[in-house]
């Protein structure tokens, strides 16, 4: 394993310099992270897109919507209250321990919730377990992100492939978990979405948390206990977060929505998958051929690229359309989340790196619990074009936000780079 940095001076030249070209694109990620560690980390971080869809699913066949939607939303608030304090302790203790006992504690405890429901628990005992269950994920996606920092020094163009790389990981696994999920629950049983999703946890998450890579504690531990994690950079990327995952939980609502009041409820997860298929195509292609702009335009163009690429969601009148329209703002979403997540990278915390990834990533699960909470009664009101507002006002904000304030993330970039 490459050695930790030690500074960022370094990292301050063009992608284009030196010995980057060489190492960057998908054969330096590889000659660095090998072929194992992708193949872990994608199926140790495919129960994160099984877990919520497979809970909605398995309650809503047994108890109903209602019941369904209110257990997903304590999953969802527990793993955004866990992800920072799983990161933090990874950042002390070193990922392998931290990781080995999250997914050992996350396996127990979602065979419990599947046990709960079949036995016919009570309604908040099934919230008890779901809160646990969030709160024990092991944030395979923001800790690896962490790890490829380690493992690119001060490399900044395999930095940018590796970050791309993974955040393309993260959104195929949205591409196959939803639709998984839906065919397992049809062809096998409601709680088999659950249930392979533990398995996994079980076997690559410990796999993943054995790997090579997994660094230890960080030398320094006093030093790090005076570096401060917040910063007005980190604080705006968080709020990004937030939005983008309000968007996509409006989106999510309205095809739930539609698919339901056409009686085709079963077709929700492969409609909300095509986002995802676009979107990965588009990582891909970001690995390959990164450009030459900088975090902070890329994060704006992208960002406004999907607030355009959003509206024609409020035109849906059927699944096909529905489909499409989501394909088409996959286009901008895995190239937004590689500029966000490397806009993290620049502005976090050397020393507290891992804790500022699941800060940012439990940015998005708290936008989409919000976002839930809100278009979902939207839409049983006055139909699914109101949950898709709730999508277009989230990602607009988002825009906004980004135009005006990314001057601030690019001054926090560069004093990272010169500290």
């Amino acid at each position: 394993m490459s050695a930790p940095k030690t500074s960022r001076t370094s990292q301050t030249s063009d992608p284009g310099s030196g010995p980057a070209p060489a190492a960057a694109g998908f054969r330096g990620v590889f000659a660095h992270g090998g072929t194992a560690l992708p193949v872990y980390a994608f199926l140790a971080r495919l129960p994160a897109a099984l877990c919520p869809i497979g809970t909605l699913l398995l309650i809503n066949d047994r108890d109903g919507i209602g019941d369904a939607g209110t257990v997903a939303a304590a999953l969802w608030l527990g793993q955004a209250l866990g992800g920072p304090v799983i990161g933090r302790l990874a950042d002390r203790r070193g990922h392998r321990p931290v990781l080995l006992a999250a997914c050992a504690a996350n396996g127990l405890v979602l065979a419990l919730l599947v046990c709960a429901v079949l036995g016919g628990l009570p309604l908040a005992a099934r919230i008890g377990l779901a809160v646990a269950a969030g709160l024990t994920v092991p944030q395979v996606g923001p800790l690896a992100r962490a790890r490829w920092a380690r493992l690119a020094g001060p490399d900044r163009a395999l930095l940018g492939s590796a970050l791309s790389f993974d955040t393309t990981l993260d959104e195929a696994s949205f591409m196959v978990g939803p639709a998984l999920a839906g065919i397992l629950a049809v062809t096998v049983h409601p709680a088999s979405a659950l249930v392979l999703a533990a398995v996994l946890i079980l076997v690559f998450g410990t796999l993943f948390a054995l790997h090579p890579s997994a660094p230890g504690p960080l030398a320094g531990q006093g030093a790090r206990a005076g570096v401060r994690l917040w910063s007005p950079g980190l604080a705006l990327l968080f709020a990004l977060a937030v939005l983008q995952g309000a968007a996509w939980s409006g989106a999510n609502t309205g095809v739930n929505a539609l698919a339901k009041s056409l009686g085709q409820g079963g077709t929700a997860g492969l409609v909300w998958a095509a986002m995802a298929v676009t979107s990965s195509a588009a990582g891909v292609v970001t690995v390959a051929r990164p450009g030459s702009a900088d975090l902070v335009t890329r994060l704006r163009w992208t960002i406004g690229l999907q607030a355009v690429l959003t509206l024609p969601l409020l035109a849906v009148t059927g699944p096909w359309g529905a489909a499409a329209a989501v394909a088409g703002i996959g286009l901008a979403v895995a190239p937004h989340l590689i500029a966000l997540f490397g806009l993290v990278e620049r502005t976090g915390p050397e020393l507290r790196m891992g804790e500022a990834m699941t800060v940012v990533g439990s940015g998005l699960i708290v936008g989409q619990a919000l976002a839930a909470a809100a278009s979902g009664p939207l839409a049983a009101a006055y139909g699914h074009r109101a949950a898709f507002a709730v999508s277009c006002a989230a990602v607009t904000a988002s825009a906004a936000l980004a135009l005006t304030a990314g001057g601030r993330l690019r001054r926090d970039g560069l004093q990272a780079e010169t500290a």
